[in-house]
């Protein structure tokens, strides 16, 4: 038994894998949820990342090793969280460009099938929660039962409000032999409050949850008479693939001929193979800082404070600080969001409006609208300081074991100075070991790269000058984590 209560131990059970999506930006989560660092990395209800929750709640169901689908631009941030988070031996697999939920589950299925045709996977996004993991033994039990049926078997969460942001799944009859599962009638667009207001009272409607559990051979089938373009693109950039250290990377070309559709308009509303368990699991795709609200712990004025936060005479708001100082005083239902290089504040009824925020800032080509201002590497992190037109201070910390590549600038020349650790630095043909309070000179053409040969992590400051101080002005001659 584990922390679910969920035991799948007969041995005449069927296999569960756990299959987690981790592509979305999460751009109304702004100015925190960004596409270089996306909502499912950062801690939103605990000292772990969404990422890190789902991987655990998973483990807590499956013996089996997760596989994971993501981008190539957060392959190692994935890796590492589930490392730290105890998660062992993940396959990941890596997509070259999105192309939404449908080419994802298919290849992740086509994976599985390989050892074990008739293993159940259990599909769920890496960036929603679950208050209530205790509901969740009977649901994935009954889930499971309907899957090895050869049932498409998605989650229809108990609605606890007129929620105009999801769709909706509309309840047909129980399944005769099916314990908790029912056909599904109909799946339902984003309703307007009238009908979401509808669909609360009638009792008929489920929220959408996007968690499925079938089959893989179920779901190839399925594919392949409902989406047989999507099918045909991803076998062939399955076939493609090539290891790449502990990744899979599909076939680039062959995975871009693919059409960009969900799971839900590729086969649930097209397939008479689909059911739905209800249930009531304090489900919330934490899609804004509303429904973050919701499901956060208040304080007795209904405030939820996280960080560096002051709040005075105010009420039902959602205030945050990840760096700053912030207070607030006398308003109410505000959110109220600070990083260390924007702010955001809404009332929580316009939370769905942030992603209009973040498409103004696009384009305008505001650099804030994708990136932090820490950018995140397989060896560390960077962040910039002070940045001018012939010169930028940024700090930089590398992990212990960890190096840079070994590279060249045409348009600027660094001056590093260690303040933490030691440094193993490659300058042409010297190798200079370099100590706290100690700095090092690379005159602009040299190659050059930094290690951390210690056993705490390495922090320096970089001073760059330079005509051209783009992060595009670097040529790797080397890379342990194979770059280009």
């Amino acid at each position: 038994m584990n922390r679910t209560g969920i035991q799948m131990t007969d041995k005449n059970a069927s296999t569960v894998i756990p299959v987690i999506l981790s592509g979305g930006s999460g751009t109304r989560l702004w100015p925190m949820s960004r596409a270089s660092f996306p909502k499912q990395l950062w801690p939103l209800l605990s000292a772990q990342s969404l990422l890190q929750e789902t991987a655990l709640r998973a483990r807590d169901v499956s013996v089996s090793a997760p596989v994971i689908v993501c981008n190539e631009e957060h392959r190692f941030l994935i890796a590492e969280q589930l490392r730290e988070a105890g998660v062992d031996s993940p396959k990941i697999l890596l997509e070259p460009v999105g192309r939404n939920s449908a080419p994802a589950i298919a290849a992740a299925a086509l994976l599985v099938a390989q050892t074990d045709p008739q293993a159940v996977l259990w599909l769920m996004a890496a960036d929603a929660a679950i208050t209530k993991p205790e509901a969740l033994s009977s649901a994935m039990q009954n889930a499971v039962a309907g899957a090895e049926q050869g049932l498409v078997v998605t989650f229809g969460m108990k609605p606890t409000r007129p929620e105009t942001g999801y769709g909706y799944i509309e309840v047909g009859q129980a399944i005769s032999g099916l314990e908790g599962v029912s056909t599904v009638k109909a799946f339902r667009e984003k309703p307007d409050t009238e009908q979401a207001e509808f669909f609360l009272r009638s009792g008929d409607y489920l929220w959408n949850s996007g968690m499925f559990v079938f089959r893989a051979d179920t779901l190839i089938r399925e594919m392949e008479e409902h989406a047989p373009e999507v099918m045909t693109a991803v076998r062939a950039a399955f076939e493609a693939r090539k290891g790449d250290l502990f990744f899979e990377r599909l076939g680039i070309e062959e995975f871009k001929a693919a059409p960009d559709i969900s799971i839900d308009y590729a086969i649930a509303e097209r397939s008479s193979n689909v059911a739905v368990v209800p249930a009531d699991l304090g489900w919330s795709d934490v899609g804004s800082w509303d429904a973050l609200w919701d499901i956060s712990q208040k304080d007795p004025a209904g405030n939820v404070a996280v960080g560096d936060v002051l709040i005075e005479d105010s009420k039902n708001s959602y205030v945050r600080s990840e760096k700053y100082l912030t207070a607030v005083a006398g308003v109410d239902d505000l959110v109220v969001v600070t990083t260390d290089d924007a702010v955001l504040v809404t009332h929580r009824d316009r939370a769905q409006d942030v992603k209009k925020i973040v498409d103004r800032l696009k384009k305008a080509k505001r650099p804030e609208a994708a990136s932090h201002n820490r950018c995140y590497r397989p060896w560390g992190f960077y962040e910039s300081l002070i940045q001018n037109d012939r010169f930028q201070v940024k700090r930089i910390v590398v992990q212990p074991g960890e190096k840079l590549s070994l590279q060249k600038h045409f348009h600027r020349a660094e001056h590093w100075i260690v303040v933490g650790g030691v440094a193993l630095v490659t300058r042409d043909e010297d190798k200079v070991l370099v100590r706290e309070n100690e700095s090092i000179y690379l005159p602009q053409g040299c190659v050059h790269r930094m290690e951390n040969p210690g056993k705490i992590p390495l922090t320096l400051i970089e001073v760059q000058t330079g005509a051209y101080l783009g992060e595009d002005d670097i040529v790797r001659l080397e890379d342990t984590y194979n770059r280009s």
